[in-house]
């Protein structure tokens, strides 16, 4: 008999579990109450990243001491809705413990396990389809303000070195005759070749959702009310069940993985992003601009500003400083830029206090598979998390370590 499966999320990881089932022969269906690719999904509205280098915990050594200055701080990229803070605190004291530097080596470990082949990943999952027209490959650099900047990082080099990512330095000659426009004010750059990124992040995983349906899945638009070990409530009342289900609902997975007994510890980081379309001039491919923690990527409509932190919920409105903070920063990298019209978009990044995804079987529920909680690099490792649940719906055994990524490991 056909083993079937329901996958909670219709974001890159959903949508990817969903397609990665449908080719092992399993009959699937994808509940959202949002249609794929469209802007209230945080797929949507990344940096367009495959950041095979992204293995850096959010979490970082002395932390908890730069905080209050950095929230204090307009120019920063970290902003807090202060009333939220007393919700913030369960989360936000672990998440710091994590910045010791022994967690820190082991979560990067386990972090470059699933993004080293994060390309050759989403090149696999797209193939035959018209996802892959979206996929570009290429190098993925840091900018700084000079060399003495780029040392400062050095902690953070070496262990992405450490991981298997060595970097190229540029010196200010080298990286304006690959950049020519960008300001005198950045002397240095650091440059990790075979990268990717996506030029319409929601139109790739549109694409590959539209695909799934045209191959025999099937996507039905409805809200969760909620789930138990093999079955599915819709706010309607319609009781859905299947063999397997898979919970990828990303910031949203937290409240329906405490009606199974989980504790996921998931909190909703705020990004945000500014689309600048019709931009005067393109980089030749994605940069983290080192000393304002935003990424920009050239994309098939403009350039994308993405990055920010912003904690406070799911449910408060969008801020208006993250947006203009971005802006003032982009006019400092690139001073002559133009462009004939922006987007501005908020999102929510399902985040845990120790930067890894909830991948595994609930202790409760053993017939529910999580794969949710993947912070900033959740496009980058979409695919690979995917195909790691289809393994667990049909058996098949993984060549990596799970036990880091266990769905029950806060309790």
């Amino acid at each position: 008999m056909q083993k079937t499966a329901i996958v909670i999320g219709a974001g890159i990881t959903g949508i990817s579990a969903a397609e990665w089932l449908r080719r092992a022969g399993v009959s699937v269906t994808v509940i959202d109450r949002i249609d794929p690719g469209t802007a209230d999904q945080a797929s949507y509205g990344n940096a367009g990243l495959l950041a095979r280098a992204a293995v850096i915990p959010v979490s970082e050594p002395g932390l908890m001491a730069k905080a209050p200055g950095m929230l204090l701080d307009p120019d920063s990229p970290l902003f807090l809705k202060w009333r939220y803070l007393p919700r913030l605190l369960p989360w936000l004291l672990p998440f710091l413990r994590n910045g010791r530097i022994d967690r820190i080596e082991k979560i990067t470990t386990a972090l470059a396990a699933l993004t080293h082949d994060a390309v050759d990943q989403h090149l696999a999952l797209a193939k035959g389809t018209p996802a892959a027209a979206y996929i570009k490959t290429g190098d993925y650099a840091f900018y700084y303000r000079s060399r003495k900047d780029f040392t400062k990082d050095a902690y953070g080099m070496e262990l992405r070195r450490q991981a298997g990512f060595e970097a190229c330095e540029l010196d200010r000659a080298a990286l304006i005759e690959r950049d020519p426009e960008v300001s005198p004010a950045y002397t240095f750059a650091a440059l990790f070749p075979d990268h990717g990124w996506l030029t319409s992040p929601g139109d790739y995983v549109a694409a590959l959702a539209a695909h799934f349906i045209a191959e025999g899945g099937v996507f039905k638009k409805a809200e969760v009310a909620d789930i138990a070990d093999g079955q599915v409530t819709l706010s309607d009342g319609t009781t859905l069940t299947a063999d397997k289900i898979v919970l990828a609902a990303g910031a949203w997975s937290g409240k329906l993985g405490k009606k199974l007994r989980q504790k996921p510890m998931l909190e909703a980081e705020r990004g945000y992003h500014l689309y600048l379309k019709g931009a005067s001039y393109l980089p030749p491919s994605p940069f983290m601009v080192s000393d304002a923690k935003f990424v920009v990527t050239p994309m098939q409509d403009g350039l994308r500003c993405a990055g920010i932190v912003e904690f406070g919920g799911l449910t408060a409105p969008a801020s208006k400083a993250p947006i203009a903070l971005l802006k003032k920063r982009i006019k400092q990298v690139y001073p002559d830029l133009t462009w004939q019209s922006e987007e501005v978009w908020m999102g929510h990044r399902p985040s845990t206090p120790d930067s890894l995804p909830h991948l595994g079987a609930l202790k409760d529920a053993p017939n529910v598979i999580c794969a949710f909680g993947s912070q900033h690099i959740g496009l980058t490792i979409g695919p690979k998390l995917g195909r790691m649940v289809a393994g667990l719906v049909i058996g098949n055994h993984s060549n990596i370590d799970l036990a880091p990524y266990g769905p029950n490991r806060f309790g």
